[in-house]
């Protein structure tokens, strides 16, 4: 929820590949949400990632917002606009950064722009 709250007036890069200022992407895991409906709420000009393994227990937290409380939609549904990345190998709620899982290489290949070698979950997942 930090993240959605922040994501607005987090100062976005230049569009002059010079400019090392600011954020170009913003990854997601494990969240119960973001306090918004979608990536459009979160301002203009940053990638949005998101992953959740299958047994993270944030998974069971209600997705929704009512009068103020709660954290918002998924950040990992189709609709929220996020682009899934895969988290397999990883288990738990604290394993996503534990070594040979996706996510810590994906979260790797975000942070060094290899946008390239990003692991994308199954079709099916």
């Amino acid at each position: 929820m930090v993240c959605g709250t922040a994501a607005p007036d987090i100062p976005r890069a230049a569009a002059s590949p010079a400019d090392t200022t600011g954020i170009t992407d913003l990854v997601v895991f494990g969240s119960p949400g973001m306090g918004v409906e979608s990536t459009s709420e979160l301002g203009d000009g940053v990638h949005v990632w998101a992953t959740r393994n299958e047994t993270d227990w944030i998974g069971n937290v209600p997705y929704l917002e009512v009068g103020g409380l709660g954290h918002g939609a998924d950040p990992t549904s189709l609709d929220f606009g996020a682009e899934r990345i895969s988290s397999a190998r990883s288990s738990g709620h604290n394993g996503y950064f534990t070594d040979g899982t996706d996510s810590l290489h994906n979260f790797a290949a975000v942070a060094l722009g290899a946008y390239q070698d990003v692991v994308r979950p199954a079709p099916d997942a």
